[in-house]
C-alpha cells in the first residue's frame, strides 16, 4: 500500500469516501463523527481502501475473540499489511480503535461482503489474511476458528471452500489435497491440469495486474507457496518426480 494512503488516515476524507461502519471507523480515527450509512456519497470506494481497512478492522476484532489481547497481534498484522515505517503509529491507532468500537465484526464483514460481492476471490484473500494473522503464534485457537468460520459465513464462502482455505494454515492428514481443492480419486493427469489452472488463477501477478494493494499481493504470495508445497507433497506421494526424471529430454 502506498504511503499516501496511510498518510491520509489522519483526515476525514477517506472515511467519507468509504461510508458505512468502516468509514465511521476511519472518521473516528480522524477525530470526526461520521454517520454510519449504507453507502458513500462519492460513488463506490476504491477496492484497496475497502480491502485494507476491512482487513485491519476484522483482524482487530479477531484479536479480542478469545477475550485476551496480546502484544503479538500488531506484530502479526504487520507481516501481512505493508505499512511504511513513518505511519506505523497511525496504523496501530486504527487497529486499537477497531478493537474498542461498538460496531461488531459482523457489520464490518457485511460491508466487505457487499463491496466485493462480484469478486469472491477478494473475499477469499481477506479470509486468507485473517488465517495468516491467527496462525502467527503457531496455533489457531478455538475462539479464533469460530470467528473465522463466522466471517466466512457472512462472506458466503461454502464449507468446502472454507476447509480448503483452512488447510493452508492448519495441518491435517489429507492436507495437500485440501490445499489445492482436489481429491485422491483424481488421476495424475487430472491433478496436473487442476494444479496448473489453480496456479494460473491464484498467481500474485494477477493481483498486481488488477491494481490490488500490497496486502493482497502478500497474501497471494503466501497462498501460492502453500499450494506449491502441497503439490510437491502430492508428487512425492505418487512418485511423479521419479516418472518425470525418467522421461526422455
Amino acid at each position: 500500500m502506498a504511503s499516501s494512503f496511510w498518510g491520509a488516515l489522519g483526515g476525514g476524507g477517506l472515511g467519507l469516501a468509504l461510508g458505512g461502519p468502516l468509514g465511521a471507523l476511519l472518521g473516528a480515527l480522524a477525530g470526526h463523527v461520521l454517520i454510519d450509512r449504507e453507502g458513500a456519497p462519492f460513488g463506490p470506494a476504491p477496492r484497496e481502501l475497502v480491502f485494507t481497512t476491512g482487513l485491519v478492522a476484522l483482524a482487530a476484532k479477531m484479536a479480542r475473540s478469545d477475550g485476551v489481547v496480546t502484544c503479538d497481534e500488531v506484530t502479526a498484522f504487520r507481516r501481512i499489511v505493508d505499512v511504511p515505517a513513518d505511519q506505523q503509529e497511525r496504523v496501530e491507532a486504527l487497529f486499537n480503535l477497531a478493537k474498542q468500537t461498538s460496531a461488531g465484526f459482523e457489520a464490518y464483514a457485511t460491508q466487505i461482503a457487499g463491496a466485493f460481492h462480484d469478486e469472491p476471490a477478494l473475499l477469499e484473500d481477506v479470509l486468507d489474511g485473517l488465517f495468516l494473522i491467527a496462525a502467527a503464534d503457531g496455533a489457531i485457537h478455538e475462539a479464533e476458528h469460530a470467528y473465522l468460520r463466522a466471517v466466512a459465513g457472512i462472506f458466503g464462502i461454502a464449507d468446502s471452500d472454507f476447509a480448503r482455505i483452512e488447510a493452508r494454515h492448519v495441518r491435517r492428514r489429507d492436507d495437500p489435497y485440501l490445499v489445492i481443492g482436489a481429491n485422491r480419486e483424481m488421476n495424475d493427469d487430472e491433478l496436473k491440469r487442476h494444479y496448473r489452472r489453480l496456479v494460473a488463477a491464484t498467481h500474485p501477478d494477477r493481483e498486481i495486474a488488477r491494481g490490488l494493494p500490497a496486502e493482497a499481493v502478500a497474501i497471494a504470495t503466501k497462498r501460492l507457496a502453500a499450494i506449491n508445497a502441497a503439490w510437491d507433497a502430492i508428487q512425492h506421494e505418487r512418485g511423479l518426480h521419479r516418472r518425470l526424471s525418467h522421461q526422455p529430454a
